[in-house]
Formats: C-alpha cells, structure tokens, sequence
C-alpha cells in the first residue's frame, strides 16, 4: 500500500513539474533585456519581439559586421600586418590581454577572424579596418554601406570593433542586429568561426596562443553561434543561432544587466527566450473557408454576352488558416484581383492573392471564389425558367403555325381537283 502511495505521488509531481514547464515555456518570457527579439530564420517570421526598433549599442556585436568584411575581402591564407591603430587600443585586446605584438607583425586572416569572433579582440577589428579599409574612416563607410546592403536601414557604424563611449553615432536596433545575424550565418567562413569553441592563433613572431569563444552557451542545446557584447552604455548584448530539429531561430538580447564576474544573466534571458521561442504557436488570424475580402457588385450578362445585365458579390476565401505568432510588430495585408469573368468563376480556381508581410516576413495566401456560375444560375432561376417557358410557346405557336399552314394547302389542293 505505502509503494502504491508512494508511486501515485511520484506520478503527481511529475506531472505537476512537466505541466508547469510546458505552460512556462508557451508563454512569453520576463526578460531582464531592455530590448529582445527572435526569429525564425527559415521563414523570417519574427516570434517574439520587445523594443525591437529602438535605437540600442551594439558594443561587440559590431563585429559581425567587421568579420563579414573580412570574409569578402580577404582570403583565409592572406596576410594582414598589425597596425598602429591597433595597437592603440584598450582591453580586450589582443596586444595587451594575450601577448604583445609589434607593428608590423602579420597574422593569417583565419587567425585574424577567430581573434575577432571568439576573444573579440578590440585592436584585432582595427587591424581589419586598416588592412581592408586603409583606414578606420573609410572602412566605417564600408560597414555602412554594407548595412545598407543588409537592409539595416536604422543602423550607424562608426567604430570596427563597436566601442562607443566617445559617441553617440554607433548605433543600431535588435531587428537590425537579426540581419547581420543571418548574414553572418550564410557566410560560411563566419559560420565556422563564430561556432568554434576554442582556436589557437598566433602572430608570425609571437608565440602560439589558445583564444575561448565567449559565448558561454555555444554547443549547448542546438546553440551554433553567436556573439556577446558589452559597454556601459550598451551593457550585456548577445546575439545566438540555434538549430534543433531541422529548424534554426536566431535571437538577439540588449542592454541586460552585466552581473559580473558570473556573468550569467544575458545568458540566461537567451535561455529563455529561445525556448520559448521553440515552443511558440502560431495563432490563427484568420480561419480558412470564411470570407476575408466580398468584392461588391460584379457586373455579368444573364445570358453571356447577351441578354440584361446583373451585379453579383463575390465573396473571397483561403483555404489555408493566417496565421502569426503573437506579437506588437506591425502586420501589412495587401489583397489583389484578377480580372473578374463571373461565367467562369470555379470555386477550385483562385482569382486572387492575399499578401502579408511582418518586417521581412512575406506570406501569399491563393484568394478563391465562394460562389461560382452555379450561383448565377440559381440566383436567376425564373428568368431562366420564364425564358424556357417563352420558348416553348414560341415553339408551339410555330408547331401550331406551321400545322394550320398545311391544312390550307391541303383544302386548296382538293377544291382544284374537283
């Protein structure tokens, strides 16, 4: 009796532990971020969203954009040289935080690229800025343009490595940040650099050194990459790529509080938001099968192309659900119509397109009659039979016409005989 006890309340806080993790993780999550967003980067629908277009510094996560430069005007095996305006820079950096390094020294651009993403090594963005922009003025230019590119349209570079004290002119928003982000995701020297755990680099005089990925969380739980940031103005950033199942969610969490020296809480608002993120459903906008546009008084002939004219509405449907994941970002809907011929309207044959869209998110539903030419011919129904009847007299008027001709003839035909 007590193993049964025993048994049936083990069952019950089971299932209380597993419900209330299940209902935690389907409702958005509290997050300690100022601004926070995820997307799913298959069908660029945006699942959650927070403060997503404010201005935000993007600290470190700036390098993205440097590295995504790098990728495009460099080849792994190139040579860059270590440069004076590197050299001028503050912790983290390479030059002061691993070894010494001279003006003048050269370094591999693989190497270059995992001391960017994985120390994120402030003099090592200016390297690049030198060696592929000639300088950081106009390798600024180069990371502006290229988010112009990108479609960054609320983003300011001024800095390669994303240090922002000095002003107020670096700057971009988390929706922004998710476009470096897939970006940086379909690049695949970027993509292999920013999922490594640890790399070992070294300038050509200097010794070897062991540079760790400050993404504390890659490797666990479908996380591929990413990249942290931190300034007092930005405070703790984060961007993450995520793949489970098949399926890959990028997330971006700004201005978090910077909980040193743990240094957890950025981390755990991406814990959260990703798997919520995962768990999300879509809600149902609009059901299929029920009117979503009735294009009002469509003009046809009751008889095709003779006869008087009518008007009929026609009702629009899709016949498949709208649907969005529940969220303040702002829905656009365009509806169009194909040229309308009432006779030959079929309910299995689409006259028209509704078109969604959510930032980069485009959907094309098929728009379909909900009424076809059966419905004409049953909205006209006496006409029609009216006609019939008409035609039948006419036809027996005729038949008795032509009948009454004949029985002349055949009177006269007898009177000459005689």
């Amino acid at each position: 009796m007590k193993r049964r006890n025993r048994l049936l309340l083990f069952t019950l806080l089971f299932t209380l532990v597993f419900s209330t993790t299940v209902f935690a993780a389907t409702n958005p999550p509290e997050l300690d971020g100022k601004a926070a967003i995820s997307v799913d980067m298959d069908t660029n629908e945006i699942i959650y969203a927070k403060n997503i277009d404010n201005k935000m510094y993007p600290a470190s996560i700036t390098k993205l954009i440097t590295a995504l430069l790098l990728a495009e005007n460099k080849t792994a095996t190139d040579n860059l040289k270590y440069t004076k305006n590197a050299k001028a820079q503050p912790p983290y950096s390479y030059n002061l935080n691993i070894h010494p390094i001279a003006i003048g020294d050269t370094m591999s651009a693989d190497n270059v690229m995992d001391g960017l993403l994985l120390y994120s090594g402030n003099d090592i963005a200016y390297m690049i800025a030198d060696n592929v922009g000639g300088n950081p003025v106009n390798f600024a230019k180069m990371m502006n343009d290229k988010a112009t590119k990108l479609g960054m349209t609320a983003s300011h570079f001024i800095t390669p490595n994303g240090l922002d004290d000095a002003n107020d002119k670096h700057f971009t928003t988390p929706y922004d940040l998710t476009l470096a982000g897939r970006a940086s995701y379909k690049n695949d020297w970027v993509k292999k650099s920013m999922g490594k755990k640890t790399s070992v680099i070294k300038s050509a005089n200097g010794p070897v050194a062991t540079v760790t990925n400050r993404n504390k969380l890659l490797g666990i739980d479908g996380n591929v990459g990413g990249k942290t940031g931190y300034t007092i103005k930005a405070g703790r950033c984060l961007i993450s790529i995520y793949e489970r199942n098949g399926r890959h969610i990028l997330g971006v969490v700004m201005n978090s509080t910077y909980n040193l020296p743990k240094d957890t809480i950025v981390f755990d608002d991406m814990t959260k938001l990703i798997n919520y993120s995962y768990a999300a459903k879509k809600e149902v906008t609009t059901k299929k099968d029920t009117v979503i546009k009735t294009i009002i008084s469509v003009p046809y002939k009751v008889i095709p192309f003779i006869g008087p004219t009518k008007t009929i509405n026609i009702p629009l449907d899709s016949k498949e659900d709208v649907t969005f994941y529940k969220n303040d970002v702002k829905r656009e809907t365009t509806i169009k119509v194909d040229p309308i011929k009432p006779w030959k309207l079929n309910k299995k044959t689409s006259i028209g397109t509704l078109v969604v869209k959510q930032k980069d998110y485009v959907k094309t539903y098929k728009l379909y009659p909900m009424v076809s030419k059966a419905t004409i011919l049953k909205n006209n129904i006496i006409i029609y039979a009216a006609i019939v009847i008409v035609l039948i007299a006419i036809i027996v008027l005729v038949f008795l016409l032509i009948s009454s001709i004949r029985r002349r003839k055949n009177r006269s035909g007898r009177r000459i005989r005689y």
